[in-house]
């Protein structure tokens, strides 16, 4: 006789961050939802935990030698997990954005269609049949030769090349020129060949002009360098090289991310004039389906890609692929991304979007007894695209499978079989599981932040809303999906862009710039990294260990010892660990393993020697300071102004949890965005400033919304001006106007929908914004004043 499997997954004594011992049992074959606060754990324990866990035992199954190709987590800090299942996560982590990967690579659409064009595609008579491989531009078959399938070349100009053609060569008139010997040799090469480097480059005659930019030849010349006082310098042989291959030489070979900068500034990118952007080959654009060639229907909303395909009839096999196609695109439409084409570029895509896309591949994957672990799929989608997203959540679970979920998104939590609540606050004040179990039952717990807006059912206070100071107009605007569209944002309030994904809202707010009439300040805040490697932390950042380091230099200890600021930085030689040069770990190569990091063995991840760490303020050395949560710093150095006005702003923002030295490649881009905000609130501001918003609640818990927003509108008290891109709609009911695009997303949006106060915006008819704008919004509206 079988004994039934135990149903649960049962996590016991979970010490991941800053879980607390934690055990807890989670139903497989349900939807479960994580939520608690922005830094209370609850990605430590569904992703830190439970996924790291699952992937470690998947990796003790594969063959040592081919552990090595693949990346891993650590193991896991817990005592035992029973009846687990495989799993498979999907984050908001991007992997390295490539020109090269697009929607249709990410989904493996492209392999789809390329085989449409392969098999049933309409061939020039005589042409010979072309396989899968020729329609890609990222294979030697298919790629443009003269673009390499890249749909631009990069050209330089005279005016690129040399911006002031006053100066003489030796004063620097070609900008393009590498600095230092480099630079000095390329003048003394050209100065031997007959060239005048003193005369000013307008004055020099148009062959030499050109010939010294552009010309391909490489002549060798012996150089007599000028004497410097007491150094005698050799007659040596240079080469020279061409202003424009030096540019390209460095762009395409460079392993230096700030020369490739540099050298791009003196490139602009033009259409290949082979491909005309399209990134193939004449005989693959010579074929056609449906009347258009690969390029034009890579090109077309997904959406009206599954119509054109839809409408087409043909011989069977083009039949049986066309139903392959449709049938992949469904459920990437279905997740509200029918706007996006085959060719959309990668990097161009939200966090929120390319995660999305993963799910629905996943979706067509046909996997089951697995458990998805996933990031906050609700991110950056309009509440109409969020039902459509718990949909999908459902046939994943219909399918025989688990899906575990972290989220904010209050709709989503509804709709839970489960809910696992992490709290009760962040940091050192979370790692606890406060309730594990139906949604219903959390309204029994006192003391979680969840259910206090779960199941407050008290209306929400009337404010009076906002009058606009003055009023900044934008556009016409025709880029994207916006055709000549005009928006007047107010000045003075808290304006909030609203509507469905991909309608337009921040190709409509990119427009806006300091040169426009009335912005006077103006201050971007995005969710972008704020550092893309362990060196660059939340102090750094902020600037606010510039200020601790002084503190440090500043000690009786330190000033004996002679110990100037710079010693107490981990990013330069003197009182760094040379070992592990600042870093804090190294790597260890491990023979038919992976190579793998542990804490370095001499400073023990303190990141400095020990003659820096003897020195000492207030009981606690340098490292032991980096180790403080922005709560504990603020005790720590109340006393402090400088660093006590930082602590204080990013405190306001709700990031107290957050450690001082947490490496910037540990932060959410909702943490990164809150951070620079911090810095700017903390900056002294002199007259207007606009700031600008993207999302600015992605990531955060409707508690931590509510600390933001206090923020937000203490700015407009200040006589700021803020207008957000959201889709959380308390913040927009929130907000002193809204301006609504839509109506749909793609081609079927870009334009306005309605613009006025929430209460105006919540009654306008074919706004996709408006019914849920109307649930949010006190029942009597919001008053002007």
């Amino acid at each position: 006789m079988h004994s039934h499997p135990d149903p649960y997954v049962r996590v016991r004594g979970a010490r991941e961050h800053n879980l607390q011992g934690v055990d807890v049992d989670i139903p497989r074959d349900a939807l479960v939802v994580f939520t608690g606060v922005s830094g209370s754990g609850k990605s430590s324990l569904a992703f830190g935990t439970i996924y790291a866990e699952a992937q470690r035992r998947y990796f003790e199954s594969v063959a040592p030698y081919a552990r090595r190709l693949i990346h891993q987590v650590g193991a896991p800090k817990v005592g035992d997990i029973s009846g687990l299942p495989p799993a498979v996560s999907l984050q908001q982590r991007r992997s390295t954005p490539t020109s090269r990967s697009s929607v249709g690579t990410v989904t493996n659409l492209s392999n789809s269609l390329r085989m449409l064009f392969s098999r049933a595609g309409r061939y020039p008579p005589g042409a010979e049949r072309l396989d899968s491989d020729s329609f890609s531009p990222n294979t030697a078959a298919g790629a443009c030769p003269e673009c390499h399938g890249l749909g631009q070349v990069h050209r330089t100009t005279e005016e690129l090349l040399v911006p002031d053609p006053a100066l003489s060569i030796r004063e620097g008139a070609i900008a393009a020129w590498p600095g230092a010997w480099q630079g000095k040799n390329l003048r003394d090469v050209l100065d031997a060949l007959g060239h005048d480097v003193d005369r000013p480059w307008r004055d020099l005659p148009a062959e030499q002009r050109e010939w010294i930019l552009f010309t391909d030849e490489q002549p060798v010349v012996t150089v007599h360098p000028v004497r410097d006082a007491g150094r005698i310098q050799r007659p040596y042989q240079g080469t020279y090289m061409s202003a424009r291959r030096y540019v390209l030489k460095t762009f395409a070979d460079s392993r230096s991310r700030t020369l490739r900068a540099k050298a791009e500034r003196f490139l602009a990118a033009t259409p290949c004039p082979m491909c005309g952007g399209s990134r193939l080959r004449p005989e693959a654009l010579a074929v056609t389906f449906a009347g258009r060639t690969i390029a034009e229907l890579a090109a077309l909303p997904l959406v009206e890609l599954a119509g054109t395909l839809a409408e087409h009839g043909g011989p069977e096999t083009a039949r049986v692929l066309t139903e392959d196609l449709l049938a992949r695109i469904s459920p990437v439409t279905e997740l509200g991304l029918g706007y996006l084409g085959l060719a959309r570029a990668t990097p161009t895509l939200s966090a929120g979007e390319l995660q999305r896309l993963r799910l629905a591949t996943q979706l067509r994957s046909g996997l089951f007894g697995v458990v998805y672990v996933l990031d906050e799929p609700s991110a950056g989608l309009h509440p109409a695209d969020t039902e459509a997203l718990l949909t999908v959540l459902d046939r994943l679970k219909a399918a025989g499978n688990s899906v575990f979920v972290v989220e904010h998104s209050l709709d989503v939590v509804r709709s839970a079989d489960w809910l696992v609540d992490v709290g009760p606050k962040a940091g050192e004040h979370g790692g606890q599981v406060l309730h594990s179990g139906p949604v219903a039952e959390l309204e029994r717990v006192a003391e979680s932040a969840t259910g206090r807006f779960l199941f407050d059912r008290s209306p929400a206070p009337e404010r009076e809303v906002r009058s606009a100071r003055g009023w900044l107009k934008a556009g016409p605007v025709t880029r994207h999906n916006l055709r000549g569209v005009s928006a007047e944002f107010p000045l003075g309030v808290l304006t909030a862009v609203t509507g469905v994904s991909g309608s337009g809202k921040s190709t409509l707010i990119g427009e806006i710039t300091e040169e426009l009439p009335g912005v006077g300040r103006l201050v971007s805040v995005d969710q972008k990294p704020i550092g893309r490697t362990p060196r660059s932390n939340l102090a750094t950042y902020t600037g606010l260990f510039d200020v601790v380091r002084k503190v440090f230099a500043g000690t009786r200890e330190a000033a004996g010892r002679g110990y100037g600021v710079g010693r107490f930085s981990f990013n330069v030689a003197g009182g760094r660990c040379e070992t592990c040069q600042g870093e804090g770990f190294v790597s260890v190569e491990l023979l038919f393993l992976p190579s793998t990091y542990a804490p370095c063995p001499d400073c023990g991840g303190a990141r400095y020697n020990p003659g820096t760490l003897e020195v000492a303020y207030r009981g606690r050395n340098i490292a032991q300071v980096l180790d403080l949560t922005v709560e504990a710093a603020a005790g720590f150095f109340a006393d402090t102004p400088a660093v006590a006005r930082s602590l204080a702003t990013l405190l306001d923002v709700g990031l107290g949890y957050l450690r001082l030295g947490q490496p910037a490649t540990e932060l959410s881009g909702g943490e990164a965005q809150r951070i620079k905000l911090a810095s700017e609130l903390q900056r002294v501001r002199r007259g207007h400033t606009l700031y600008l918003l993207d999302e600015p609640t992605t990531g955060l818990h409707p508690a931590d919304v509510e600390v933001l927003m206090r923020q937000l509108h203490g700015l407009v008290d200040g006589g700021h001006s803020v207008v957000v891109v959201e889709h959380d709609m308390a913040v927009v009911a929130g907000a002193d106007w809204v301006i609504d695009l839509g109506p749909g997303g793609g081609d079927a949006g870009g334009r306005i929908v309605a613009a006025g106060p929430p209460a105006e915006v919540a009654r306008a008819t074919g706004s996709a914004t408006a019914p849920y704008l109307a649930r949010a919004l006190p029942r009597s509206g919001t008053r002007p004043r």
